[in-house]
């Protein structure tokens, strides 16, 4: 659906340009723009129309610089007769050539791009790009003015200089955010939003419409975001938590102004949380104009998350929100936030009884909730007037004498708070105010999906978290185990042991038709019939809630590493079920009793999910094994629905919490799970779609990506062989897959790895003979910044060592003729190793993500699609060849 912008022609048919509506619901009519005079097409138009008063209450002014704004960032286009407000969508995932393009500063029509571009890679720097359609006008014309050095008069020439040669203002950063943040879709939205969290900048909690001013409250954004911090308990010992931000409840302090203020607000709350970040921009910001169109009104949240350390400032979890704008032209977002609030904090220049504000002032000092007061007019300390009502002076003062009064204010009143039982905040509960819009409530995709999610929910309730997977998916459990199991023995087997092989046929055949005889469940019933009948968005929306829900019924503390493994249940184990269905019935060669579609189409459901961006198991981690007829299926659907493309394989191996799938989501802005632990296993493939432009201009033979992610090798909840016997079977089947495999290494040194280096040198050779020819990048990551250079040069000969020498004693047992690694694959050791900057900049839980990580991702792409450039990739149905 495209969007429009402009004032209607006729009364009573106004309505914002949103897209949120379903065509059901759609009007079509022509409207008048105000700022180029063009007859429009409104696609988006409710039966239920807007009154003309919400328009007629905004300014021209406000609407001509809103509409200026959307037309800078070419986020509308026109026709000869009509305007359309373009629609951003997650295909801005696909790669393009702002894919290889690191830039500070670009023209104002590539801003959308490059912003997106830096935070999908976790780059906070995204908020600091310069247009430079202005940064050198100004400059430049007042330098041709005056030539003449014996002539110079500074008084004289300073009076001449007219006031537009100065630097014209250049498009806010923060405009550039909200104007992606209106024109997204809902998952898309989400994706910023999760992203914009990850770079700890505030996120959008309350976003008045530019056009009508109607609140939304985008609860959606935030159901992927968790947060994670230590505190001390009354024993005095430091317990960590992890958990969703929409499902946290801890005290709220917000901020608001009234009036213009000498001092920035968003600064100030800077210095509470993290003094060496920007998590609210200001205006002290790189960047940061006079022209800021989009922000007042907006509510932003953040999270302050203790260390449990001494230095916290703060030791609990606690939110901060902060209004941007004059609190007194926002009453309702002040109504909201004072409501919700454990602490206010008001920010004004004098108190007097005739300002505009004293009636909302004096009611906000007679109400029970601590209230702390700042005079940017006032010299004086901090004072405390009453129990919890606090007055501190700006003018004049040291910034950190100002914060240290400001956070012991806050402390204090936060314990008067907690033993007056005042009010914990709770992100859901702010959708209880009345006119404001939730957009969950406002997406009937969104509603019916979450529905849907929380009917499959119900059927789990009541049951033990470690049996879930034995009642609900009996696929996966020990027949699938044991069919894996007498597989491997029969790969393993000579050829001579003709009467084994066939008993272990016989046994697998068993096998297959007990889990064919299983009893689907209602469970699985619902799933498949629930994506059999959905439309596509709100079968993702479906999907999307149902991993939501899950992730909050399974998150408990198991210190059993088998009690972990049982209670692991994710859409993973639904999808890996599904697949032992299809395999089980393709077996005996019959439908399975009760299953709602034919089996046949199980596959096709898989596909359409990896098409619309959902990452597939390749390997079930838990059985150590490839479902290929399976996989060889979905594959075959992809080819049905896309065409014949070729795909380049990228894989990745590494040690676990070396921070692969990090890596990964940065390089293509992915979403794979991230997290300590290998609670997840095995290996997962996603689609990268590759765009025309980049493939012309980088050479490229190849249409897809498949990424490939993998599980940490030695596993903290394996031990001995057992360990060593998996990862040996992982790192074989990685290096086989991949056109190109990223062996990851956490530090500098790669002796920790030196097992798996021998593995990837058989590997390598094993591929070398079989006519395949797949190469590799060593990334070493977490090295420090200031003395990479130094040792890098060391590091690399160090490495080439140890891996020419491995090729020597791995020959021997592969009769195999090299004397070094490159006589096994194409390997040069300046540029296929990569050092790694760390990856916070600064202690978590609340420091940012390192931008130098960042520029080490993006010199890691370039390299990436230099060695892309010369391979052919492979064809999709030939991928079911590339295994153990």
């Amino acid at each position: 659906m495209t969007y429009s912008a402009g004032a209607l022609l006729y009364p009573q048919s106004l309505y914002c340009l949103r897209h949120r509506l379903p065509p059901a619901n759609v009007k079509f009519i022509v409207v008048f723009s105000f700022m180029l005079q063009t007859p429009v097409t409104v696609e988006a138009f409710p039966q239920r129309p807007l009154e003309d008063a919400a328009w007629s209450s905004l300014s021209k002014g406000n609407k001509k610089d809103s509409l200026f704004i959307f037309s800078l960032l070419s986020l509308f286009f026109k026709n000869k007769k009509n305007l359309y407000f373009n629609k951003l969508a997650a295909d801005v995932l696909q790669l393009t050539t702002h894919s290889l393009q690191s830039h500070e500063s670009c023209a104002e029509k590539d801003l959308i791009q490059t912003f997106l571009q830096k935070l999908l890679m976790m780059n906070y720097r995204a908020r600091y790009i310069k247009p430079t359609d202005t940064q050198h006008d100004g400059q430049q014309r007042s330098n041709d003015l005056f030539e003449d050095e014996g002539d110079a008069d500074i008084f004289r020439e300073i009076s001449l200089i007219p006031e537009e040669t100065n630097r014209s203002d250049a498009i806010h950063p923060m405009d550039v955010q909200m104007a992606v943040f209106h024109c997204a879709d809902s998952f898309l939205k989400q994706l910023l939003v999760t992203k914009l969290s990850q770079c700890q900048y505030a996120l959008p909690l309350l976003v008045p419409d530019p056009f009508t001013q109607e609140i939304e409250f985008p609860l959606w954004t935030f159901r992927q975001i968790n947060k994670s911090w230590k505190m001390k308990d009354i024993k005095n010992e430091i317990i960590g938590q992890i958990q969703p931000v929409w499902k946290a409840e801890t005290p709220m302090v917000s901020f608001f102004r009234f009036d213009l203020l000498s001092s920035s607000k968003s600064q100030l709350m800077n210095s509470l949380i993290n003094e060496r970040h920007n998590t609210f921009f200001h205006r002290n910001c790189p960047g940061s104009s006079s022209t800021r169109v989009l922000m007042d009104g907006v509510v932003e949240i953040t999270w302050y998350c203790p260390s449990g350390k001494d230095t916290d400032k703060f030791a609990q979890c606690i939110v901060f929100c902060n209004l941007h704008g004059d609190a007194g032209d926002n009453e309702k977002q002040l109504q909201i936030l004072t409501e919700m609030a454990s602490v206010n904090v008001v920010i004004l220049p004098r108190l007097d009884k005739n300002d505009r504000c004293a009636s909302q002032m004096q009611n906000l000092y007679k109400d029970r909730k601590p209230l702390i007061c700042l005079f940017t007019e006032d010299k004086s300390r901090v004072t405390e007037m009453r129990n919890g009502k606090y007055k501190i002076g700006l003018k004049n003062r040291n910034q950190s004498d100002v914060s240290e009064e400001l956070i012991q204010a806050i402390n204090k009143c936060l314990s008067f708070s907690s033993s007056e039982s005042t009010s914990v905040f709770r992100l859901e509960d702010v959708s209880k105010h009345s006119n404001i819009r939730e957009d969950e409530d406002h997406d009937n995709d969104c509603r019916r999906g979450k529905k849907a999610a929380q009917q499959m929910m119900a059927l789990l309730k009541k049951k033990d978290l470690t049996e879930i997977k034995e009642s609900f998916l009996p696929c996966q459990g020990k027949l699938w185990h044991q069919w894996c199991e007498k597989n491997k023995e029969l790969h393993r087997s000579q050829g001579n042991e003709m009467d084994m092989e066939i008993k272990q046929k016989q046994d697998m055949k068993k096998f297959r038709e007990q889990q064919y005889k299983s009893d689907l469940g209602e469970f699985m019933k619902f799933f498949i019939t629930e994506i059999n009948s959905q439309s596509p968005n709100e079968k993702i929306f479906f999907l999307k809630w149902l991993a939501i829900l899950l992730d909050e019924y399974t998150s408990v503390d198991l210190s059993i590493s088998k009690e972990l493994q049982a209670a692991t249940f994710g859409l993973e184990h639904i999808l890996r079920e599904i697949g032992q269905i299809y395999e089980s019935c393709q077996s005996v060669n019959k439908n399975k009793e009760g299953l709602p579609c034919d089996s046949s189409s199980l596959a096709s459901l898989a596909a359409e999910m990896m098409i619309s961006g959902f990452p597939l198991e390749l390997m079930d981690g838990d059985a150590a094994h490839v479902p290929v007829v399976w996989v060889t299926a979905v594959l075959h659907e992809l080819i049905k629905k896309l065409g014949d493309q070729r795909v380049f394989v990228l894989s990745v191996l590494g040690i676990q919490s070396s921070g692969k799938s990090t890596m990964l989501n940065a390089m293509f802005g992915l979403q794979f799970a991230v997290s300590a632990g290998r609670c997840t296993r095995g290996a997962f493939m996603q689609l990268v779609r590759v765009s025309d432009e980049i493939k012309i201009k980088e050479q490229l033979k190849f249409d897809y990506i498949l990424v490939v992610d993998t599980e940490g090798l030695r596993a903290l909840e394996l031990s001995g062989r057992s360990t060593r016997h998996q990862d040996n079977e992982m790192a074989t089947f990685v290096v086989g897959l991949g056109n190109l495999t990223l062996i990851n290494i956490f530090g500098e040194n790669p002796s920790e790895l030196q097992d798996i280096l021998q593995i990837v040198v058989q590997a390598f050779m094993r591929m070398k003979k079989v006519r395949l020819n797949p190469s590799c990048m060593f990334v070493h990551q977490n090295v420090s910044e200031v003395t990479a250079g130094e040792k890098n040069m060391e590091g690399r000969r160090r490495l080439q060592a140890t891996l020419d020498e491995m090729t020597k004693l791995d020959a021997k047992d592969e009769v195999f003729d090299a004397e070094c690694f490159n006589d096994v694959i194409t390997f040069d050791i300046q540029k296929d190793v990569k050092y790694f900057a760390q990856l916070w900049e600064g202690s978590p839980p609340m420091a940012p993500p390192n931008p130098s990580y960042c520029e080490n991702i993006q010199d890691l792409k370039t390299t990436f699609f230099s060695h892309a450039s010369k391979s052919d990739g492979l064809q999709k149905q030939t991928l079911h060849q590339h295994r153990k």
